[in-house]
């Protein structure tokens, strides 16, 4: 019975299409469209989707206000008369809960729809423009960054329809309570000219930061959620975007510095590159001193010219600190290597020391119990492949440092 079963089994990633639609061409235009990196999210752990054949499913946005048309179709879907009860996944229901209220289903709704997104304009304050020229020279692109608060007016409407992206590609997403005035938005579009030459705004990626207390009169502003989407990837956006948030909470005396929330590899890399582009240029930073080892100098003036914690201070040292040694010279390099590992190694080093003490309160048997479950032996070759993952990271932040 199953394996009767299984063509009507599809895998949600490949049955969803995703569009940016900027005119009624564009529906109709294969190249427009993109997918999801994951559906668990909506459609359940395994991504399947269960009870249809020929499942096509169109989510399409306006690529100015977001205004969404939800279509579904397939050939056949199961009755659960003849199937002993059995019934096809709701689709509709599940992406119902999801996307903002207001939706459609309708493709002639969503086209009047469409018509109206020529007079949508950005919400909120204009912080930041910058152009983009493409490596094959192409056109040169205009984008613009925004920033909203949960007060801005009509911002909070739009912002239900821009967070459903979150759900296709961040894992663990999660939307926020907007209830909370701490949030903060930067959204960032590309403002270009229609086929009649009037100006016109397309959504292209936006970050959400939390302003947290510190005390005793402080914010720690941490940026929280960052998505760019995939038709403006690769593009050095986000680099923009970030350098945005730092630009708009750096000259605030208020802000004790500016941290991230469980930062993904890719994000850890495009902020590694800002705040090492940033901090090169600090004295403490000069080639002479960081060859010299990591100081209080370096985090002090990280922290004051540019809100960087200390953390993440002691990594752009390493990266600079990398930049500049000449790994053919043995010895500047060993020098480098070691710092690093000594950094990687100090954890441990505190857990030999916990371990230690231990052993002088506890029995035989339970001190080797509990060596057995921490794990208090860090090898020597686990340490050299942390340091090695940990390089080839900083290479690849060097290499777009050199190659801007």
């Amino acid at each position: 019975m199953t394996d009767a079963l299984n063509h009507l089994v599809v895998d949600g990633n490949e049955v969803l299409e995703l569009k940016l639609v900027r005119t009624v061409e564009d529906i109709g235009n294969d190249e427009t469209s993109f997918g999801p990196e994951m559906c668990h999210q909506v459609f359940g752990e395994n991504e399947n989707i269960f009870g249809y054949s020929d499942l096509h499913i169109k989510l399409y946005y306006s690529a100015g206000s977001l205004q969404t048309y939800l279509g579904i179709q397939y050939t056949d879907k199961i009755e659960p008369s003849k199937l002993g009860g059995m019934k096809a996944d709701d689709v509709e229901g599940a992406l119902r809960n999801v996307l903002a209220p207001g939706y459609v289903t309708n493709l002639d709704h969503f086209v009047n729809k469409l018509e109206k997104d020529q007079h949508f304009k950005p919400h909120g304050q204009l912080l930041h423009t910058f152009t983009v020229t493409p490596d094959n020279g192409g056109e040169t692109r205009t984008f613009q960054v925004y920033y909203c608060e949960t007060s801005t007016s009509g911002f909070l409407s739009y912002h239900q329809r821009l967070q459903t992206f979150l759900l296709w590609y961040v894992d663990a997403a999660s939307f926020i309570d907007v209830d909370d005035d701490q949030w903060t938005f930067f959204t960032v579009f590309e403002k270009y000219q229609s086929s009649d030459g009037d100006v016109r705004y397309a959504t292209a990626a936006y970050a959400t930061v939390y302003r947290y207390y510190a005390y005793p009169r402080h914010i720690r502003p941490r940026v929280s959620q960052v998505l760019t989407l995939p038709p403006y990837r690769k593009m050095g956006l986000c680099a923009q975007l970030l350098q945005t948030i730092y630009s708009h909470f750096i000259p605030q005396t208020e802000v004790v510095d500016i941290t991230v929330e469980d930062p993904s590899q890719e994000f850890q890399r495009i902020r590694d590159y800002v705040d090492a582009k940033n901090c090169e240029t600090l004295p403490a930073f000069h080639s002479a001193k960081l060859s010299q080892g990591f100081t209080t100098e370096m985090v002090n003036q990280a922290c004051n010219k540019f809100k960087i914690n200390k953390k993440q201070t002691r990594r752009v040292y390493e990266i600079l600190r990398l930049k500049c040694t000449n790994t053919s010279d043995k010895a500047a390099y060993l020098s480098y290597r070691l710092d690093v590992k000594n950094r990687l190694n100090a954890p441990f080093q505190k857990k030999k020391l916990e371990m230690k003490k231990l052993q002088k309160v506890l029995k035989p048997d339970e001190y080797a119990a509990t060596i057995s479950s921490v794990g208090a032996n860090e090898t020597q070759s686990r340490l050299s492949s942390q340091y090695l993952t940990l390089e080839e990271e900083y290479r690849r932040v060097i290499y777009r440092m050199e190659h801007d």
